[in-house]
């Protein structure tokens, strides 16, 4: 009896077996790859890269073994496409926050916040965790988190930069530096805290916008112009 995620055949008018409309080719349905990465996501925060296995991720994802080797060739494979996943969701929602600011200091603040959060949060330290338990083995898979791609949370906010560097708002002689400055002086060390067990849960608001402050006032001392 055929599985329920295997793609199903049906009749055309004529009587000859066509795909049903709308029906993906195999490893192609990007919801069915959702689901999949889905799964092995909470699977991965579980157990860690090494203790995981694809059985795991095949029950957890509720898909058949074919279904899964369709779309991923092994463990390996499929971690790095989730380290993919994630680093461009995370890009994608730190680059709308910045587009919806205009000021400069608002821009550092908003953006400070939000990846201030996202770093901390319960969801993305046992992440970053299976990242460094395989960065001695897999190096380039932990080196495409943090990499300045497009799709890069540090790309995001030297994109931002230029477009003030361009306004005469910053005057800034290298972009990427001052991004990661600013980063790390947003986050302070509750990240660092945060993944290695020395702090537990959410740091508190008044607190996060304390050093939030602190990092604006550091980072516009060093770069920002009259005009800002």
């Amino acid at each position: 009896m055929a599985g329920e995620d295997r793609d199903m055949e049906t009749e055309t008018e004529t009587g000859c077996p066509g795909n049903a409309a709308g029906r993906f080719a195999a490893g192609e349905d990007p919801a069915k790859r959702e689901q999949i990465l889905a799964g092995a996501w909470r699977v991965f925060k579980r157990k860690g890269f090494d203790a995981a296995s694809m059985n795991d991720i095949t029950r957890e994802a509720g898909v058949s073994k074919g279904t899964i080797y369709v779309y991923f060739s092994n463990k390996e494979d499929l971690f790095a496409a989730l380290v993919d996943h994630h680093r461009q969701e995370f890009a994608t929602s730190m680059r709308n926050i910045l587009a919806g600011t205009e000021e400069v200091r608002d821009g550092l603040r908003q953006f400070g916040k939000a990846f201030a959060n996202k770093m901390i949060c319960s969801e993305m330290i046992p992440a970053m965790r299976s990242v460094i338990g395989v960065i001695d083995r897999m190096p380039k898979l932990a080196q495409r988190f943090f990499i300045a791609a497009p799709n890069n949370v540090r790309t995001v906010l030297q994109d931002f930069i230029e477009h003030h560097v361009a306004l005469g708002h910053l005057k800034v002689d290298d972009v990427e530096l001052a991004a990661r400055q600013y980063i790390e002086l947003s986050t302070g060390t509750f990240f660092k805290l945060r993944l290695f067990g020395e702090i537990e849960g959410p740091v508190p608001e008044e607190e996060l916008d304390r050093v939030i402050a602190s990092a604006i006032k550091v980072f516009m001392a060093a770069y920002g112009t009259d005009k800002a």
